[in-house]
């Protein structure tokens, strides 16, 4: 090949590079705005409603209610209050893009992402049990009829108003997660689960008892 032939190899390849690098920074540098839907939005917008500036109903989707709010968030921190959650205002929320990028279904990695926040430290079989409560409670008369309304359900699961279902989600969560989504209950039912060593409520002593896992009770 001449040195002419190879120059022009190379700025082709060269352009191709920097095509690529500007495709991952524009992709890794999404937003959430009005009309988006998903997991990522209602994590948003329960940062939002835990802070304060959302009187909405957690429903992922992001609406006038959400962009009002969102633009409330960012002048309180000083962002640009542009109404959308780019990655300035979704680190300033405590939110990662990561979850969208995993190849798991929105409604697995909200589950593992509960998963991962009650039952760390847990016994796999009761993480996979914790995760069975929740569809139990979808298939139930008494709960909302959707993952996201079961886990966002006012008062239903603590880790979701003291921070630590934004944390970081263990790998054993996932696997966790599609165990219970493909059946397996370890829980034989139950929609009730409770640490008796920090529960206060006198009420969910009364549940009738399924199974002990790890440090949870599993209740009818």
């Amino acid at each position: 090949m001449s040195r002419k032939k190879m120059c022009v190899v190379l700025a082709i390849l060269f352009a191709l590079n920097i095509a690529a690098i500007l495709f991952v920074e524009r992709a890794g540098a999404a937003s959430y705005k009005k009309g988006s839907t998903g997991n990522m939005v209602s994590q948003i917008q329960t940062v939002l409603k835990n802070q304060g500036f959302y009187g909405g109903n957690v429903d992922g989707v992001f609406g006038s209610g959400t962009e009002t709010a969102l633009k409330g968030f960012q002048k309180e921190y000083g962002l640009t209050p542009d109404g959308k959650a780019g990655p300035a205002t979704l680190k300033a929320m405590g939110l990662s893009q990561s979850t969208t990028q995993n190849s798991d279904s929105g409604d697995t990695n909200l589950l593992a992402r509960l998963i991962s926040a009650e039952a760390r430290g847990e016994p796999y079989s009761g993480q996979v049990a914790v995760g069975a409560v929740v569809l139990n409670r979808v298939n139930s008369p008494i709960f909302p009829n959707t993952i996201a309304g079961v886990i966002y359900q006012n008062g239903a699961f603590t880790c979701i108003t003291d921070g630590q279902f934004n944390e970081e989600v263990s790998e054993s969560a996932y696997r966790a997660a599609r165990d219970a989504m493909n059946g397996v209950d370890p829980c034989g039912g139950a929609i009730y689960y409770f640490n008796p060593a920090t529960a206060s409520s006198k009420w969910i002593w009364s549940r009738p008892l399924i199974v002990v896992i790890g440090k949870h009770r599993f209740c009818a």
